[in-house]
């Protein structure tokens, strides 16, 4: 299996990547959002905390998004990450008015018709890395300098888990769950209850 990534999409995935640190940094640090609109920005505490959104909220959404076009490139699909720039811009916005809101864009796949159980582990795979992230994460949080990059990237992923196993819109339960009422179950309890062990021990917010 060869996963690759055409010119568009690398430009999408990079833009994506970049928004959403932007849009985060503002978010947990109100601080540089009154300071771009008054004009006092501190460059250099801006550049820290936007390394750490990317390093921690860019590399969780986006590796999920990878973990859906890998999987579906596994069954024979065709798959490629289109960022949605409206989306992006309403993030950033979204940040700077102090309040949460992310949706970088998406993976789209087509090819062969795929299966019910197919479907439904393309769409677990990108909560299933977001599990995944968020234990990498928790041995970061006991290493200074580290520490706030292990609370940050524990919470982030154990949210992102949780929110995207909701059985409701676009969102990955609900494909689980018209997949295997089994599955969705097991998944939807391990993923809600990381997400509110994260909230409670992972300090990110």
């Amino acid at each position: 299996m060869r996963v690759r990534f055409s010119s568009r999409e690398l430009i999408d995935l990079a833009v994506a990547w970049v928004a959403l640190g932007v849009a985060f940094t503002f978010f947990l640090r109100r601080d540089l959002a009154f300071g771009l609109l008054d004009g006092s920005l501190p460059v250099g505490r801006a550049a820290g905390t936007l390394a750490l959104s990317m390093a921690t909220v860019g590399v969780g959404f986006l590796l999920h998004e990878l973990a859906h076009k890998v999987v579906a490139i596994r069954f024979g699909q065709i798959a490629e990450f289109r960022a949605d720039y409206g989306m992006l811009a309403l993030a950033v916005g979204a940040g700077l008015a102090g309040f949460l809101f992310a949706a970088p864009g998406a993976v789209y796949h087509g090819g062969r018709n795929v299966t019910s159980r197919q479907n439904g582990l393309i769409a677990l795979a990108g909560p299933a890395t977001n599990v995944l992230l968020t234990f990498a994460f928790v041995p970061l949080m006991a290493v200074e300098p580290l520490s706030a990059v292990g609370a940050l990237g524990v919470t982030i992923n154990a949210l992102l888990a949780g929110f995207n196993m909701i059985p409701f819109g676009p969102l990955d339960g609900r494909k689980v769950l018209a997949w295997s009422k089994a599955v969705f179950a097991v998944s939807f309890v391990v993923c809600a209850g990381l997400a509110v062990a994260g909230l409670l021990f992972g300090g990110g917010f």
